[in-house]
Parts: structure tokens; C-alpha cells; sequence
């Protein structure tokens, strides 16, 4: 199966399991978290993407088995791998995209790359930010797990 098949279908199962993680089986309480400051705000991020990690994974082995994507576990592992660690990093922001100054990683870089008016002026502007950054690597990681390579 070539692998542009193999990644669009990863593609489809991550991102559907994307909307799952984050809305259906997240949490109220890490939802609300998450984007804390501490000890308990990283406990509550990573609690989340633990149970959003899982959620990609089921729907990545079940596409997997559906389909017949013959997907390779470690290839599979490592796109899961890139979609948690850069979930975890958007996700630290919730709640602090219109933070005046020092914020966290992501809201700085949203601001450092013209976004800082929009953020202001707009309630709604972070988590669309938040979504897009979301959707992008989504796709990278749907890639890594089809096997890799540009």
C-alpha cells in the first residue's frame, strides 16, 4: 500500500480521534487546568494528553485493522509520540492567550508572529490558534506514522 494512502488514512483516524480526546473524554477538570501555572497545571495537562494519546491510539489500530494499512508499531508509536508532546505544548496555553505580559511558549510565539492584536481584540482567537497548531501537527504526526520520511 503506498505510503500517501497509509498517512492520509492516519490522517482521518488521529484527527477524528483528536475531536474525540479533546472534547468527549477529557476531562472538565483537567479541561480547566491544564493551562495552570505549576505543578498542578502540568499534572492536569498531562493527564489530558495521557487520555487523548490513548483515544489516537485506539482509533490509529483500529484504522489500522479495518483498513489494512499495515502500519509498523514503532513508526505508529512515534507519530502518537509527536502528537502528544506538541498537544501537551499547545495545551499548556489554554486559558492564558490573552495574558499580558510574560506567558507561556506558544502564546509568545502567537504574539511574536503578528498574532498579538487578534489576541487581544478577540476572545476566540487562541483557540482557533490552539486548533490550527493542533490540525498542523496532526498531520505531520500522521505521516511519521505511515512510516516516516518527507
Amino acid at each position: 500500500m503506498p505510503k500517501a494512502v497509509r498517512a492520509t488514512a492516519a490522517y482521518a483516524a488521529l484527527n477524528a480521534a483528536h475531536e474525540v480526546g479533546d472534547y468527549w473524554v477529557q476531562r472538565d477538570a483537567e479541561a480547566g487546568a491544564k493551562g495552570g501555572r505549576g505543578a498542578e497545571g502540568r499534572a492536569a495537562c498531562a493527564r489530558h494528553v495521557a487520555s487523548y494519546t490513548a483515544t489516537q491510539a485506539v482509533a490509529l489500530a483500529a484504522a489500522d485493522r479495518a483498513l489494512g494499512l499495515r502500519l509498523h508499531w514503532g513508526w505508529a508509536a512515534a507519530g502518537l509520540a509527536v502528537s502528544a508532546v506538541t498537544h501537551y505544548a499547545a495545551d499548556r496555553s489554554g486559558g492564558r492567550w490573552q495574558e499580558e505580559g510574560p506567558s507561556t511558549r506558544l502564546v509568545r510565539f502567537a504574539r511574536r508572529t503578528g498574532h498579538k492584536k487578534w489576541l487581544k481584540r478577540d476572545p476566540g482567537a487562541g483557540p482557533l490558534l490552539d486548533q490550527a497548531w493542533h490540525k498542523g501537527w496532526i498531520a505531520v504526526a500522521a505521516v511519521v506514522a505511515a512510516g516516516g520520511g518527507w
